[in-house]
């Protein structure tokens, strides 16, 4: 059986909400053609090459899709039916496990669980006849993921080929609460247009998510340089060489971070450890100094680009201290940051009124459920 990817080089990438402009403009500099944005996804077309290329140093992207099937769909007894054309048996064997991921919209089938419980039943149903024995299913750490995905009583069955979610990058070894999710926090330095000509400064860091993208993007490390397994290795047509190719060429184009061009603080001893051990997962990282301080102790900081993601209410547990918490950086922006430029996300949009400044701009960015917002200050 030939798989729909197959037959015309086709994939989709999965993206949070407002990033599809930003991924749009990435996966065609990794080498994607006839890209095409949708809603929380970009469809495109690549090489083999170009699409290890883009599972590899993606930093936007969280998962990147090839189609096997595509196929109308209305009934769960047709998408058992259908399901069983597949030839699974070719694209792994009885040792490895799998899960599926599913979602289901405007279609008369309603419930994605249920939906994806008869995907299974397909596969390890042709697995039973075949061998007399099943594959297993690991939620935690599979060999495969695989996609259904219904709209409008459409479905395609598709295999992860990144093979789990990318905005786990691996170096988040200690979290302090409520972490920024890796590929926002790409997404907040892609927005800044930050490229190294000045010091990038986070004084609030938290565990240390916007620096060590800050570190990857600067020194080029290909976002996925921690992973040692990508669903693309399953593939049928996976070629071994061309992807030791790809990577090699990849690592080679990292580079030194220059003395004190990333730094950080936080007021708690917790989020500085945190952030310094997380750092160290990544080459370069031990030379981005974390210091344990409040911001309003910080000495004046000049012409520097400020990246951070302040405490919230919901974090903190009492709105009332992060919108005063927010009024004092306000304060220590206007009067201590001359020259500077501030690049602040809230995750709670009623904290930009708290701040005392003007943005330059806000644009909205989601992170894992909660409806934030990126908000520019120029400071003169």
């Amino acid at each position: 059986m030939e798989f729909v990817y197959q037959k015309n080089s086709s994939y989709f990438a999965q993206v949070a909400e407002n990033v599809e402009p930003l991924a749009e403009r990435e996966l065609a500099a990794l080498g994607a053609t006839q890209v095409n944005p949708v809603y929380r996804g970009v469809y495109f077309t690549a090489s083999p090459e170009a699409l290890y290329r883009i599972v590899y140093q993606t930093r936007l992207c969280t998962r990147v899709l090839a189609p096997l099937l595509h196929f109308d769909c209305h009934s769960t007894k047709y998408l058992y039916k259908t399901a069983l054309t597949i030839p699974w048996v070719e694209l792994f064997d009885r040792e490895q496990t799998f899960v599926i991921t599913a979602t289901v919209s405007d279609s008369l089938i309603t419930h994605s669980q249920y939906a994806s419980l008869c995907l299974k039943d397909a596969i390890v149903d042709q697995f039973q006849e075949k061998f007399g024995e099943r594959p297993n299913v690991d939620k935690r750490n599979p060999d495969l993921v695989f996609n259904l995905h219904i709209h409008k009583n459409t479905a395609v069955i598709s295999l992860d080929v990144s093979g789990g979610s990318l905005h786990r990058r691996g170096y988040r070894q200690e979290t302090v609460e409520a972490p920024m999710q890796e590929s926002l926090a790409a997404a907040i330095l892609d927005l800044t247009q930050w490229d190294g000509e000045r010091q990038l400064i986070d004084p609030m860091c938290g565990s240390g998510t916007l620096l060590c993208e800050a570190l990857m993007r600067y020194c080029r490390i290909p976002a996925a340089y921690l992973r040692e397994s990508f669903g693309f290795m399953r593939m049928p047509d996976f070629e071994p060489e061309t992807w030791q190719r790809v990577k090699n060429e990849a690592d080679s184009q990292i580079r030194d971070l220059p003395e004190g061009l990333i730094t950080g603080s936080d007021a708690g001893k917790l989020a500085v450890r945190a952030a310094r051990i997380n750092l160290g997962q990544l080459p370069h990282g031990k030379e981005v100094v974390v210091r344990p301080s409040r911001f309003q102790e910080l000495e004046p900081i000049s012409n520097a680009v400020i990246v951070s993601n302040p405490p919230y209410g919901v974090r903190l547990g009492a709105q009332e201290e992060a919108a005063a918490l927010v009024g004092e950086l306000g304060s220590f922006l206007k009067h201590k940051c001359t020259g500077s430029t501030a690049y602040l996300y809230f995750g709670d949009r009623e904290l930009v009124k708290k701040i005392g400044l003007k943005p330059a701009w806000k644009k909205p960015l989601s992170n894992g459920g909660l409806d934030g917002v990126l908000a520019k200050y120029e400071m003169y």
